[in-house]
């Protein structure tokens, strides 16, 4: 048996999760991907396929604030992220933390999006 490596382990791990957490219209799925250097997030509705609200220290307003992928860059993308789909009228989500380990920056994004009035 050949071990697998990190990413192929996060990988599979996300799979699983989502094998039980499906975004709808009523409460979409909040997906985050955490790299190196950024943090995406999006707020997706799964039934029609499409992204309704998305948030990345990569965007314009944010690569101003050099923003990259820390804990204070995360509540800054977590605080966006519900402000926009607040906006949007979408005030209960499904988190998906992608397969990574809800600590850190994945907790922080997590914790400032709650803080800023989205549901989980």
């Amino acid at each position: 048996m050949s071990k697998l490596s990190k990413k192929e382990q996060r990988i599979r791990r996300h799979r699983h999760i989502r094998n039980k957490v499906a975004g709808t219209a009523a409460q979409p799925r909040l997906c985050v991907c955490r790299t190196g250097a950024h943090i995406y997030t999006q707020v997706i509705d799964d039934e029609a396929g499409i992204t309704l609200a998305a948030a990345s220290t990569v965007e314009k307003d944010f690569r101003a604030q050099k923003l990259s992928a820390n804990v204070k860059s995360a509540e800054v993308i977590g605080q966006a992220i519900a402000e926009r789909a607040l906006a949007k009228d979408i005030k209960k989500v499904v988190f998906d933390r992608g397969g990574f380990p809800y600590h850190g920056c994945v907790k922080a994004l997590a914790d400032a999006a709650r803080k800023a009035g989205l549901e989980f």
